[in-house]
């Protein structure tokens, strides 16, 4: 192909691209996890199995870019979803935005899908720090309380197998949806037909 050809093609191509309106589909997952931990490893691994399986999941390096407003994005995903997975690590609690979001799912009343990894579940504790407020420590520590007294899959990095440990959420997402879907299905009234 001509060069000049070429350049008209992908000129035309990215000039659709633009007049279609972006719009991000739902997802139903929403995966929870301090970065600097997780996020090149258990997080993104678990976002592309469920890719694979087509469920619609979110991972802020994945489905946010440049110029997108953090809280009323990732609040946005958190109330669309159908399922929160939590990793936890050993930093977890350190972090403000894992917290907030945390609060958010549990608020929201989302299932939520705790994994350990690399750490227990009584060494999960919110401090107070003095930056947040007293209404902030207190939605934390219940969040976190609740995410401690929900059974969870335990994963030591050092040990464990990625892929198992993967494929089991996975298959604890799945199993999550269809009983979520059937849930909804079952509280719908029947529709009399006249």
């Amino acid at each position: 192909m001509h060069r000049g050809a070429m350049l008209n093609t992908i000129k035309r191509q990215m000039a659709l691209h633009k007049a279609r309106p972006t719009v991000r589909p739902a997802c139903d997952v929403f995966i929870n996890h301090r970065g600097v931990d997780t996020k090149r490893s258990i997080a993104s691994l678990l976002y592309h199995q469920l890719l694979l399986s087509r469920i619609p999941s979110f991972l802020d390096n994945k489905n946010m870019k440049p110029g997108d407003k953090l809280f009323e994005h990732i609040d946005s995903a958190i109330i669309g979803c159908k399922i929160g997975v939590a990793v936890f690590s050993p930093r977890y609690c350190d972090s403000y935005f894992c917290l907030h979001e945390l609060a958010l799912m549990m608020e929201s009343r989302k299932k939520v899908i705790p994994i350990f990894c690399d750490v227990k579940p009584s060494e999960l504790l919110v401090r107070d720090n003095k930056i947040y407020t007293e209404t902030e420590i207190k939605k934390f520590r219940y969040a976190i309380e609740e995410a401690k007294n929900t059974v969870g899959l335990a994963f030591d990095t050092t040990k464990g197998n990625w892929v198992d440990v993967v494929t089991y959420a996975t298959e604890l997402v799945k199993e999550s949806l269809i009983e979520i879907d059937d849930d909804k299905n079952t509280a719908r009234p029947a529709e009399i037909a006249y």
